[in-house]
Order: structure tokens, then sequence, then C-alpha cells
């Protein structure tokens, strides 16, 4: 795969272990004859550690060689998520600390949810880039504050704590980005 053509959520062999790609930024030369640089910020996905990966415009990686499942989330223990397979109905169980951040959004109606499968290994989720999740706490709203774009925290039914405009309230359902952890909209 050349590295123009990475893209956010690909997944690639670096170093010998499946890579998933979370940001680029690309770096235009300034004198003639120099390569645009591509740099990545990817996750491994078998140590779940950060990796930074720096590209010229023709070299290339590898895509990993991944099947991704749809999955639903089922259930939490003390130690572990698990989901299952929508297709074969084979159950996986996640670690709570490997799955720290995508937890903020499980819900158990969440349609979208992938399992990345590695050699016949669940080693990870890919979350739908957005969710519904219902406002569970917040101050009262504001009447005609939407002219404005001041924001307050709610909490939502899942835990998470958001920044929401002025004029939302508790009961509400609106849509988050998973890869920012952001409010975008009313649902």
């Amino acid at each position: 795969m050349q590295a123009k053509d990475i893209k956010r959520g690909s997944i690639v062999v670096y170093d010998g272990a499946p890579c998933i790609i979370e940001s680029i930024s690309v770096q235009s030369p300034s004198a003639r004859g120099a390569s645009t640089l591509y740099k990545y910020r990817a996750r491994n996905l078998v140590t779940k550690q950060k990796v930074d990966i720096t590209l010229r415009g023709g070299e290339s990686l590898d895509e990993a060689d991944f099947q991704r499942r749809a999955i639903k989330y089922m259930y939490a223990d003390a130690d572990n998520y698990y989901f299952l397979d929508q297709t074969d109905y084979n159950q996986y169980g996640l670690s709570k600390e490997d799955l720290e951040e995508e937890s903020n959004y499980f819900t158990e109606n969440l349609e979208g949810m992938q399992a990345l499968i590695y050699n016949g290994e669940c080693i990870g989720i890919q979350l739908p880039l957005t969710v519904t999740l219902v406002v569970v706490e917040c101050d009262p709203g504001i009447k005609g504050a939407s002219a404005t774009s001041r924001t307050k925290p709610a909490k939502l039914e899942t835990g998470l704590v958001v920044q929401v405009p002025e004029y939302l309230t508790a009961g509400e359902t609106i849509k988050i980005d998973t890869r920012t952890g952001e409010f975008l909209s009313r649902a």
C-alpha cells in the first residue's frame, strides 16, 4: 500500500506487527526534488503501544491480513468485555484495560462494531464513527442559548462526560464522534 493511499483506520504491517493508523500528517516539500513526507501515528494492535511511522512519497507498507467481523456487545465481568460474532456466533473476550477508551461508547444495541481478527484471534475492536447516547445528567437547558456557542458538561448513559451546547437537557439523545469524543448533534 503506497504512502499516499494509507488512510485513517487502515491496518498495516510495521516491524512485523499489525498497526492501525490513528492520525496522519503530510509535509509537502519546500525545495525542488524533495519528496513529500507522510507521518503516521499508529497503535500496535498486539502490544497496544503507540508507534510513529514516517514514509517518503514513494515508499509503501504491506496491508495486514485481517478479517473484520460484525460483533455485538454482550456483557462485562470483573476483568473482560464479551462480544458475540454476528456471523458464526463465536464469543470474544477482551480485557477491560485494552478497551479502556472504547468502553465509553458501549451500549447493548450498538450497531456497526467490528472485531479485528488476526491469525484467528480477536485482538481488538473497531467502533462505528458515530454513536447515539442519552444524556443522563447535565445542568438545565437555557432558553435562547442556541445563538451562543457556550458549552456545559453532560454525563451520558455510559458514564462518559462530554461538552454539549447549553440548550440541551437531560433525557435527550445525542450523536458523539467516537474518534474525538466530541458532541456532533442531536439524534
